[in-house]
């Protein structure tokens, strides 16, 4: 989610295409003639990933994929999906977009994987769209919230799964112009569509003159000093971030470090609160107040059934690792592509995956819809509010829904349904 020179990208997209062009022979997605299907036998389907389990944005998200892979072992433990176990292979990228197109390439080429599941990040991901669809790949339930994935006529076979982060900005500016009214609001966003996405949903809400201050930040470079420094001299008293959790992490202690204290409202991507507190250390104290928002069940919420299914799993194939919101989101996107999966039937081919989808009718622990269909690849559409008290993150108010244009930010009523009893979805 950092920009990186143009020209730079370019050439290794270029590059890409060309090796994806070498190698197109090789991948008959489709079944027609009988051909074999990449990365499918009679007994496993093989997917694979791109994750920085290294890395600026490691923090929290190297978690991710070992949570969904657990939640595949848990399936696989009970049987499969259509008698297939399903291999899950995770390449770290270091969410560096060179190294993206390097394991993206391995995994497609040389793996021969099905799918691409779940490749996080929006500079990362943006750098392998092309070679996935000259490859027809599929490229389910990107780990971003970025309108890019939300191109149907363009990338047929992208999918996001995030709430975008259009979306997201204008429910959190619905927050701020209703409860932090005649405050002065500032902004800070990653220099890329992660950023410019959150800014343009802010903005739809309260209006481009209303953001006092914008400030960027890029990945490679941990001072935030400049900016929050001109936040306090600009007398910021609401501060917007769009960060991935470790510079949430940073502007914070920064601004702790300034005596700066702005009410904090935080994206989704960089609000989990006990990622922070960890990157934080003894300074997490300084997370009180601060608002987020999410479409996942708390992961604190121990009466939520999918919170005890996704519990019950992380302890008996995740080694019991430390249970957050990543966790929680790692597992349900593997259970949205065991739903996808069975939905496409037994004799599983690329294209019978992609109309799964599209038709979708999906439902799991997510707490506001999908919305998957031949025209709309965006993923949820909404996000409910979260407050950090006591130092417990807790949601608040109601779930919302709206969209990426100028529709009202609504109240979504509709109550999330229960799993499954063996917390496996059925083929529909």
């Amino acid at each position: 989610m950092q920009r990186f020179a143009r020209r730079g990208l370019a050439v290794a997209t270029s590059f890409a295409l060309l090796v994806s062009v070498a190698g197109c022979g090789d991948d008959d997605g489709g079944g027609g003639g009988g051909a074999p299907v990449p990365g499918v036998t009679d007994t496993e389907i093989v997917v694979g990933t791109h994750m920085p389990l290294t890395g600026p944005a490691s923090a929290g998200y190297s978690s991710i994929a070992p949570a969904t892979k657990a939640y595949f072992d848990y399936v696989n433990a009970n049987g499969g999906v259509h008698g297939r176990k399903i291999t899950y292979k995770i390449m770290d990228d270091g969410y560096n977009p060179a190294n993206t197109q390097q394991v993206v390439r391995q995994l497609v080429l040389q793996d021969k994987v099905f799918a691409i599941l779940n490749g996080l990040g929006t500079p990362t991901h943006t750098g392998v769209l092309d070679f996935l669809k000259t490859n027809r790949v599929p490229d389910l339930f990107v780990a971003s919230g970025s309108r890019s994935w939300d191109q149907p006529e363009k990338y047929p076979s992208t999918f996001g799964f995030n709430t975008d982060y259009t979306v997201e900005g204008k429910i959190l500016a619905n927050y701020i112009k209703s409860d932090l009214a005649g405050q002065k609001v500032c902004f800070l966003g990653q220099d890329d569509d992660f950023g410019r996405d959150s800014l343009a949903g802010v903005e739809k809400i309260l209006g481009a003159a209303a953001i006092a201050a914008k400030q960027t930040y890029v990945t490679t470079n941990t001072n935030v000093a400049p900016q929050i420094g001109a936040f306090k001299a600009a007398g910021c008293q609401v501060v917007v971030l769009a960060t991935v959790p470790g510079f949430t992490a940073l502007a914070i202690g920064t601004a702790a470090r300034l005596a700066f204290k702005p009410q904090w409202v935080v994206s989704n991507v960089g609000a989990d609160y006990n990622t922070l507190a960890k990157s934080l250390g003894a300074a997490a104290p300084l997370l009180e107040g601060v608002i987020g928002s999410n479409y996942m069940p708390m992961n604190n919420d121990a009466a939520n059934p999918w919170i005890q299914l996704f519990t019950k799993v992380n302890q008996a194939h995740n080694g019991g690792a430390p249970f957050d919101g990543n966790t929680v989101y790692g597992m349900a996107v593997g259970y949205l592509f065991v739903q996808a999966l069975l939905a496409a039937g037994k004799d599983l081919t690329r294209e019978s995956l992609i109309a799964a989808v599209e038709k979708s009718g999906f439902q799991g622990p997510g707490l506001v819809p999908l919305r998957f269909s031949e025209t709309d690849h965006s993923g949820y559409g909404g996000a409910r509010l979260s407050k950090v008290t006591g130092g417990v993150q807790s949601y608040f108010g109601p779930a919302y829904e709206t969209d990426e244009a100028d529709g009202a930010v609504k109240e979504y009523t509709v109550a999330p349904v229960a799993p499954p009893a063996n917390g496996i979805p059925t083929a529909s």
